[in-house]
């Protein structure tokens, strides 16, 4: 049930300071635009905690997580988000995962990590830069089928800016994202990240544009604005933008300013209102099953090349750290017996 909030409604919020870790979707009723404001900050320290990244990496992990949430929050029941964002730069990649809540009222999970060359990094550099030419990934599955996949460059200098382009040339919609991240720490005590954003989206009647058409951004990529413009919202648009550009850094990651104070700050004149937020929690599904029937294909001679000097075959998981360990003839597809993996989570799907 919609709350509007010029009526004094607010939504709940499921811990911490107000809007923490949770995705608030709205509507601006005047201009007919919606969008999702979110929080993150328990969630972020844990997908963090797991990697030593030096500061341009987390903060690229920070704000790949929080385009996720944004965008994730409108999945439905049971599907799962991926956000992958490679280049041939010295950040090589930053990937994402969302997974819609299982049934109402469920959390939803997130987790994510990056891959880059500690010896070509510059920490003194622009961060996003450090990707070189590469691309925006996304990816959605249904949970049957195949998934769907769609792609664009980099553009604009920014991830947020990337977003937008994919939304642009892959959805044909006007799409703005404004994403902070920063960490911060009290005197004495050690630094914790928060992330905050606002999603903005005009969904247009049809789709006016047709393959090919050129767009203002870097090589004819579309962009928000050349979307806006193909209807008759383009004032609107163009209006609710300026009023998102008035946006601060500390209003964004709060957390003395909750998202629905926020949303009034910033839209009061546009009629906004809020739905119930979604909670957000770090949640990573390996487990060592999933290994088990990922080697599966291997012989094992194969298996026999993955094995350490100690004579165990070992995974880690990229996402959250867990280290799993096997005998060499538990695994593969002539395997002796049944594998039961020693690690962190080992034998636990719902890892």
């Amino acid at each position: 049930m919609p709350l509007d909030l010029h009526a004094g409604g607010s939504a709940v919020h499921p811990g911490g300071a107000p809007g923490d870790d949770a995705v608030l979707p709205f509507q601006l009723d005047r201009c007919d635009i919606r969008g999702r404001a979110a929080r993150l900050d328990a969630t972020l320290a844990d997908i963090l905690r797991q990697h030593a990244y030096p500061r341009p990496v987390a903060g690229l992990v920070a704000e790949a997580a929080m385009l996720t949430a944004l965008i994730g929050q409108t999945l439905k029941l049971q599907w799962r988000l991926s956000l992958q964002v490679r280049g041939d730069g010295p950040i090589r990649l930053v990937a994402t995962d969302w997974f819609a809540p299982g049934h109402e009222g469920a959390p939803a999970r997130l987790r994510a990590y990056a891959s880059y060359d500690p010896e070509r990094l510059d920490e003194a550099a622009d961060a996003f830069a450090q990707f070189g030419k590469g691309y925006f990934a996304v990816i959605i599955n249904h949970g049957s089928g195949q998934p769907y996949q769609g792609l664009t460059p980099l553009a604009g200098g920014s991830l947020a800016a990337s977003a937008e382009a994919y939304f642009a040339q892959s959805e044909q919609i006007a799409t703005r994202f404004s994403i902070a991240s920063a960490e911060s720490a009290a005197p004495g005590q050690t630094g914790a990240w928060r992330a905050g954003g606002v999603m903005l989206q005009h969904m247009p009647p049809a789709s006016p544009l047709h393959p090919g058409t050129g767009g203002s951004g870097e090589d004819g990529v579309m962009m928000a604005a050349d979307v806006a413009a193909m209807g008759d919202k383009e004032e609107d648009w163009t209006r609710v933008n300026m009023l998102l550009d008035t946006v601060e850094t500390h209003e964004l990651l709060g957390p003395h300013v909750s998202p629905q104070e926020l949303l009034v700050r910033l839209f009061h004149e546009e009629t906004p209102r809020v739905w119930e937020p979604l909670p957000v929690g770090f949640g990573c599904t390996c487990s060592a099953e999933k290994v088990v029937t990922a080697l599966r294909q291997y012989s094992a001679r194969d298996i026999g090349h993955m094995t350490t000097e100690d004579g165990k075959v070992t995974a880690d998981c990229q996402f959250c750290g867990a280290h799993y360990e096997f005998e060499p003839e538990t695994l593969g597809f002539d395997a002796e017996r049944p594998a039961e993996g020693d690690g962190d989570n080992a034998g636990d799907p719902s890892a």
